[in-house]
């Protein structure tokens, strides 16, 4: 069985095949009204969402299937201490695909293992969001014509911005990629990612201010500073309001660059940078919908079948407390190495 849990999952060819779906879908939406009749898509969103939880259930709309889910999980059995797993095997019992944020990282992937069908990552905490990055790719490739040859700057929290992780994983299947990875240091990006590009060979450098890069680059991908994934509020008081993006910067940048972001945006792009012809996350936004529906029509296709048994964990390998092992000792232990390291299967952190 197919899930989307990374990025990672998909291989450049099969990228490849759902943009030109994507593309499809974009240009002749009348012919994928359809596609889905008769399907039905879970929605399971455990913390807050307004465009990956909206654009997911319009475009299982506009493929021709229905919703059913929660946004909220005090309205579900999650408020009477129902596992993860119990609600993954109930839920896929009723649906075709099962769509699901969590808060928890790794949780996508320990979802993956009891589900009768498509598992698809909506956000998993601060590890992982590979539909924000179909969405990304596909408003690059619609604007720019390639993602090949790009100097790309993210820019903002890239130690939990999830949005930040699956994206670099994408591009490693694109070549010639630069990135400046721009962030103060409470918040670079996490090793893992930094062993994950020195794997791949890709090229990028490290740098706590903005303007000086800016007029380098092709894209400028914005991120907002996340309070919700700070332990410490004197940490997020400290770092927010860092980089804000204003219609001065952008004087000194390229005429043709991109400014991206995966919003919600708080103060990092100022109001009067949505006029600049540069400004595309708006667009962005709908593109993703666009991406969803081409994924959808795949995965939501797919036929039913029952999950191998896995071994019951007893106690969690995993010390990052973030991680879905912490909350559902059930799971099994599942390592895999990361260039020589081994970590944890479900979150990416090093084992001790």
């Amino acid at each position: 069985m197919r899930h989307l849990i990374d990025f990672g999952d998909l291989s450049r060819a099969e990228w490849d095949t759902l943009y030109q779906r994507c593309s499809d879908i974009i240009d002749h939406p009348a012919d994928f009204l359809d596609v889905c009749r008769g399907r039905v898509m879970a929605s399971l969103f455990y913390e807050p969402s307004t465009r990956t939880n909206f654009s997911f259930q319009t475009a299982m709309l506009r493929v021709g299937g229905t919703v059913f889910g929660f946004a909220d999980p005090r309205s579900s059995s999650v408020a009477k201490g129902e596992t993860l797993k119990d609600t993954i095997k109930m839920v896929s019992g009723y649906a075709d695909v099962v769509v699901m944020r969590n808060p928890m990282e790794g949780a996508a992937k320990a979802a993956s293992l009891y589900s009768d069908v498509p598992v698809i990552n909506a956000g998993d905490g601060g590890h992982m969001h590979p539909t924000q990055t179909t969405a990304d790719l596909t408003t690059i490739t619609r604007l720019r014509g390639t993602v090949d040859g790009l100097s790309i700057g993210l820019c903002g929290d890239l130690k939990y911005g999830r949005t930040v992780h699956s994206l670099i994983k994408a591009l490693a299947k694109f070549k010639d990629i630069k990135f400046f990875l721009i962030a103060p240091r409470e918040l670079a990006i996490p090793e893992y990612m930094r062993a994950f590009m020195r794997q791949n060979g890709m090229w990028f450098t490290e740098v706590t201010g903005l303007e000086s890069v800016i007029p380098q680059l092709d894209v400028l991908y914005m991120t907002r500073i996340q309070r919700e994934r700070f332990v410490d509020p004197l940490e997020y008081e400290r770092n927010k309001g860092i980089y804000v993006l204003t219609r001065r910067k952008l004087e000194r940048a390229r005429k043709d660059m991109l400014v991206m972001h995966p919003l919600p945006r708080v103060d990092e792009i100022a109001i009067d940078v949505d006029d600049d012809p540069r400004a595309v996350y708006f667009e962005q936004a709908r593109y993703g919908m666009y991406a969803r529906m081409a994924l959808l029509a795949d995965l939501a296709n797919q036929p039913r079948l029952r999950p191998e048994p896995v071994e019951i964990g007893k106690e969690p390998l995993c010390r990052n407390p973030r991680c879905i092992t912490q909350s559902e000792h059930y799971l099994p232990p599942l390592v895999k190495d990361n260039s020589g390291v081994a970590c944890c299967a479900y979150c990416d952190s090093a084992l001790d």
